[in-house]
């Protein structure tokens, strides 16, 4: 009997050694795998820290952002201003758009020092209001009136001898004065178009940023200590002011205001003069200088 050897397919020899074809080779099963409730909560967990850290800074981030905003408004309405009444300028009529009262907080004193009487003066766009009586012919229609009021110096004349009652005197030694404490109510210059004129609606005009400004104009501190040259000390005190600009803001709606505060101020060098005699408004004239001061 003749054997015949045996050949396997080519397939039973790849099977034999443990290949197929790769499009034959049968697909393992990928195991299934998911997050567990832990895991899920621990993510919630350190998310939610997150966005409570974002949400405490949001608030602090947008008020420096305001703060920073209200403080450059100042800055610039303040240069504009100081310069407006240092310079005595009378047509600034635009003012009338932005300042909207000034009240002057006024004391008279006898040669003794002690208080004679006090009371408070009002100006507004629509009335005035002047040792409580009412003079329209004083209301702030105009860029002039303001500057002339903001410029109201700190001590003037009160007494029976020359000068002139009302005008600026450099001391106050020996003599019967008032004193004056101006505080304007002012819209910014400055900030959002939207607020500025010709804007009128009430609503927005209440919305907008706001601010006080306390005014003084002070004569500069000289010596007094010198016996020997009293005109000239006295010429000197009448020609040099000090002008500061306290700036309170922001204005709220209840009628207080907020607690930031800033000072701006300044050297004018001029005499000043009561435009005219007897009204109350006073003006710088810092080219022009006196040699017989009060």
């Amino acid at each position: 009997m003749k054997l015949i050897p045996h050949f396997p397919a080519r397939g039973a020899r790849r099977e034999a050694r443990g290949g197929f074809p790769p499009r034959l080779k049968p697909k393992a099963p990928r195991p299934t795998s998911a997050f567990t409730m832990i895991e899920i909560a621990l993510c919630l967990a350190i998310i939610g820290f997150a966005l409570v850290a974002i949400l405490l800074v949001l608030p602090s981030g947008m008020n420096t952002q305001r703060q920073t905003r209200e403080e450059t408004i100042i800055g610039q309405d303040a240069s504009m201003l100081l310069e407006a009444i240092r310079n005595g300028s009378r047509g600034l009529d635009d003012l009338t758009n932005n300042v909207y009262a000034i009240t002057n907080y006024w004391t008279n004193y006898k040669v003794d020092g002690t208080v004679n009487n006090s009371g408070v003066n009002g100006y507004t766009y629509l009335t005035a209001s002047i040792n409580n009586v009412t003079d329209l012919s004083q209301v702030i229609t105009n860029g002039l009136r303001i500057i002339g009021l903001l410029s109201t110096p700190e001590f003037i004349y009160n007494g029976s001898y020359p000068p002139v009652n009302g005008s600026p005197i450099a001391d106050t030694f020996g003599r019967a004065y008032a004193s004056n404490h101006i505080v304007a109510y002012v819209r910014s210059f400055s900030g959002l178009v939207a607020e500025k004129p010709p804007q009128n609606n009430q609503i927005m005009q209440e919305d907008a940023f706001s601010y006080r400004v306390l005014c003084v104009n002070a004569p500069m501190a000289m010596d007094t200590n010198a016996p020997a040259f009293p005109s000239f000390v006295r010429e000197q005190a009448a020609n040099l002011r000090e002008l500061r600009l306290t700036f309170l803001w922001p204005q709220l709606p209840n009628g207080n205001v907020g607690a930031f505060r800033q000072t701006f101020r300044a050297s004018v060098g001029g005499q000043m003069t009561n435009d005219p005699p007897g009204q109350g408004f006073y003006y710088y004239q810092s080219q022009s200088f006196s040699t017989n001061a009060p």
